[in-house]
């Protein structure tokens, strides 16, 4: 299994309310319409709580708050079969069509340009 994690960083004028809920309520439904078309075998929203305990969390990974890593709204993670899998997409109209209608969604409440995504392998160590 690959599993593609998308750390998400809302739009500049959303609330981190309106952002969840939007990424709830109105995306979530819409990757599970596109689910099969793109093999996706499993999807997994992380919404962030903000907290006073996050302060000294980001503070730790610093040597200031001000020098700690911005933090993200969410993390998204979508499992896929294989990379095989994944770049047969490319070759299958429909697929295209979902990735497509699925970005587009996506740039109503995800800051694209400040949100990295990444493939990986599961490595398990306790679970």
């Amino acid at each position: 299994m690959i599993k593609l994690t998308f750390c998400l960083r809302r739009k500049p004028g959303l609330s981190l309310e309106e952002f969840q809920d939007y990424w709830r309520n109105n995306h979530a439904p819409l990757v599970a319409k596109h689910k099969d078309v793109l093999g996706i075998r499993r999807y997994v929203q992380c919404h962030a709580r903000p907290s006073d305990a996050d302060m000294p969390l980001r503070a730790s990974r610093a040597s200031s708050l001000e020098d700690a890593p911005a933090t993200y709204d969410g993390v998204a993670e979508l499992w896929f079969d294989s990379f095989e899998a994944l770049a047969a997409n490319g070759d299958n109209e429909a697929a295209r069509e979902a990735g497509r209608v699925l970005l587009e969604d996506e740039r109503k409440f995800i800051d694209l340009e400040n949100s990295p995504l990444w493939f990986g392998e599961e490595n398990v160590v306790i679970g």
